[in-house]
């Protein structure tokens, strides 16, 4: 079975060739950072006249790469929501004209399903059940992931993502967009005692997260020490305080749901999931307390084609029937446990 991914819920147009028996065939995807740099942020318009540029020439080069023709696609998965409404109309539309075009059939996904799975893309892929720490862009959720579809609210933001308190905690130290992976490049050479932040809902007792209040505490340092300090060295110590209260509220929770859930295998998707300082802090404290902690490939940890092939190409196989091409509608704002609804309980195909 060979399924056509798209994904363009925000600003990277990606797009992938699944092969239930082969593995990932090929993925191509374009980002669109240097476009919205100058805006500093998405600009929703601009990203959808984008998504429409791209589309194909990506659809041809995946076709190229895989030397496979559209005529041996069996089915189109794409991303339903949620996201940008004008980006996922385009990505959306795309996927239901070619597979109309082709006579096949499509599958609408969520978003989150696509990262939530992406680690299953590995070659040392987890287990089903997990505990899944999803970071990408404005969700942080914490999941126990049973199987295919079977998904369990354990704990979100109530306020701001993870990503987002690094974004923003970026902007207000002047950095350029996208802020997060400057933040955390801008922390490597500074010292987070320097500051004291705060832990937000660190020790609530629940798994809920909320990153407002790290905001607001790095904006009155900023405006505290931007008109007087001689020089920007304070910069660095500043991002570095700022990531290493993201990385402890992130780590103390998810091995507290890990432990709580009874389970050893918890597994980190989503962009934020790339942060080097994570992976080390995570790293050290999964090994200690006998959790296995499982990523994405970095080239997965963002928005990509690849995750949503890959999910299409389980769900299909887990028995989710897909739907015939023609109408559709996208979903933009689309919580994870609408489409829980559990499938089968077993691993990558």
């Amino acid at each position: 079975m060979l399924v056509l991914g798209i994904e363009s819920s925000c600003d990277e147009t990606g797009v992938a060739l699944y092969d239930s028996e082969r593995g990932l065939r090929a993925h191509a995807l374009y980002s669109q950072a240097a476009m919205h740099a100058e805006y500093g942020g998405v600009v929703p318009e601009l990203a959808s006249r984008d998504h429409i540029r791209r589309l194909a020439p990506l659809l041809r080069a995946v076709l190229e790469q895989a030397q496979a023709d559209a005529g041996s696609i069996d089915a189109v998965a794409y991303t339903q929501g949620p996201g940008l409404a004008g980006a996922l109309l385009v990505g959306a539309s795309f996927a239901e004209g070619l597979a109309m075009a082709l006579g096949i059939p499509t599958l609408p996904l969520h978003h989150l399903e696509g990262h939530l799975l992406s680690p299953l893309l590995c070659a040392d892929p987890p287990a089903f059940p997990f505990v899944a720490l999803l970071v990408s862009g404005g969700h942080t959720q914490l999941m126990r992931v049973a199987g295919v579809g079977d998904y369990e609210l354990l704990g979100e933001t109530l306020d701001d993502a993870a990503g987002e308190a690094f974004d923003k905690s970026a902007k207000l130290l002047g950095l350029d967009y996208p802020g997060g992976p400057l933040l955390a490049r801008l922390a490597d050479h500074g010292n987070a005692e320097v500051f004291s932040l705060p832990r937000p809902l660190l020790h609530s007792g629940d798994f809920n997260f909320s990153f407002s209040g790290l905001k607001t505490a790095v904006r009155t340092v900023v405006e505290r020490l931007a008109p007087s300090a001689p020089d920007e060295a304070w910069k660095d110590d500043l991002a570095s305080a700022t990531q290493a209260s993201i990385v402890e509220v992130l780590t103390h929770k998810a091995l507290a749901a890990t432990r709580a859930a009874g389970l050893q295998r918890l597994v980190v998707a989503g962009g934020v999931g790339a942060n080097r300082e994570l992976r080390r802090v995570l790293g050290a404290n999964t090994a200690r307390q006998g959790i296995r902690v499982f990523y994405p490939e970095l080239e997965f940890c963002t928005d990509n084609g690849a995750m949503i092939a890959f999910a299409g190409a389980l769900r299909l196989m887990a028995g989710t029937t897909p739907k015939p091409p023609g109408a559709f509608a996208v979903q933009p704002r689309w919580p994870l446990s609408a489409v829980s609804q559990p499938v089968a309980a077993k691993g990558p195909p």
